[in-house]
């Protein structure tokens, strides 16, 4: 029975990819794994011819002999490179390690390096809205994993070194075997180092890292606000088995202001004013991050009414022009009256009442007459 073109069987042109003919593998040899299909022997026939397939054109050399002289450049039958021939082969549970080792914890078939890098850190700082805005420098501690001094970081005792773990040989890796079925995992004994420590540092307990405490000063530029992080490059925890640390990511919160509320670069206030500042104007005094400042109140100004201070607001931490101050003035009505000044509101609303409420207060004669077109409809 004459073989495929094994183009044909993964699906691919001739002129593929090295990238393209391992995603079709992985691709086929998914659709017609055994353990997808139990008991279908249409498939695990199939498979075999995905794998025997991939195994030629993943191979340069098997590739170059297959595209020049077919199958007859790497069938040893036919005085070829051989190699291939499905599970036959002695290189398929490293190939299936390769492509598949993501998928069912296979491993890759490769040592997993014992140099590792530290973790990255994160830490929370919560500034107050003026050091947001100006800048500051802060102290910050933080628990972190430093290298052991006591074995620089080897985890054995001193004078000691690591041996080649006996398990894995030192490649990191076990193979275990289902059927005809080979899979490869991460060694039980060396968690993948391909080492282990017979005499482990009295310190570390042959971890290699112990925690620690350490102090860092924290340069916070003008401008941050909540949910912006800093980076500190090498802050984080140390790596393993002389790796790189981690970095520190410290993520600020800007807390609460009593006065203003921040939104992107501009500011929000509100100022109360009295019923007779709203209805005669005047000026007053309002507060800025830099001081205060003359505030212009109109005279009939209305509750609510939003007044802009430009450049009073925020420099943004990646620069522009500052935001601006905005400040809604709220009327108080007044409390705690004596007799004499009932009665002089009193007399004023009687000359209201003559003047007639759609010239005193006209907002309030279209409320009521547009309730009164409501309940005529």
């Amino acid at each position: 029975m004459s073989k495929r073109d094994y183009y044909e069987v993964l699906g691919v042109d001739k002129g593929a990819s090295d990238k393209d003919i391992k995603k079709a593998y992985r691709r086929m040899a998914m659709k017609f794994h055994p353990d997808r299909n139990p008991g279908d022997k249409a498939a695990e026939e199939s498979f075999k011819e995905v794998n025997e397939a991939f195994e030629i054109l993943s191979d340069s050399q098997k590739k170059a002999a297959y595209d020049q002289y077919g199958h007859a450049g790497v069938d040893p039958s036919m005085g070829g490179m051989g190699g291939a021939g499905g599970f036959a082969g002695g290189n398929f549970g490293d190939i299936f390690g390769d492509v598949f080792g993501d998928i069912f914890g296979a491993g890759g078939g490769r040592s997993r390096s014992s140099v590792q890098r530290g973790a990255d850190l994160r830490y929370q700082l919560e500034l107050s809205l003026e050091e947001a805005v100006r800048g500051v420098s802060k102290q910050i501690r933080i628990p972190t994993l430093v290298s052991c001094t006591n074995c620089d970081g080897t985890g054995a005792k001193k004078g000691t070194h690591s041996i080649t773990c006996n398990t894995c040989g030192g490649v990191g890796q076990v193979r275990m075997q289902q059927g005809f079925f080979s899979m490869q995992q991460t060694c039980p004994d060396c968690r993948g180092t391909g080492k282990v420590i017979k005499d482990p540092c009295e310190v570390c307990h042959g971890e290699g890292r112990v925690q620690e405490y350490k102090t860092l000063s924290v340069k916070i530029p003008p401008g941050v606000d909540s949910g912006d992080r800093i980076r500190l490059a090498g802050e984080g925890e140390a790596g393993v088995n002389g790796g790189p640390s981690g970095d520190l990511y410290v993520q600020i919160g800007v807390a609460e202001h009593p006065i203003f509320q921040r939104e992107g670069k501009d500011l929000f206030c509100e100022v109360p004013i009295t019923f007779v500042d709203a209805a005669l104007g005047g000026e007053l005094e309002v507060p800025t991050l830099e001081g205060r400042v003359k505030l212009k109140i109109p005279r009939e100004t209305q509750t609510g009414k939003l007044f802009r201070l430009r450049g009073k607001g925020v420099v943004p931490v990646r620069g522009g022009s500052a935001g601006d101050l905005m400040c809604r003035v709220v009327v108080e009505t007044p409390v705690k009256l004596t007799e004499r000044q009932r009665e002089l509101l009193k007399e004023l609303d009687e000359t209201f009442k003559k003047e007639g409420v759609a010239h005193q207060s006209p907002k309030k004669q279209t409320f009521f007459d547009s309730v009164k077109k409501f309940f005529e409809a």
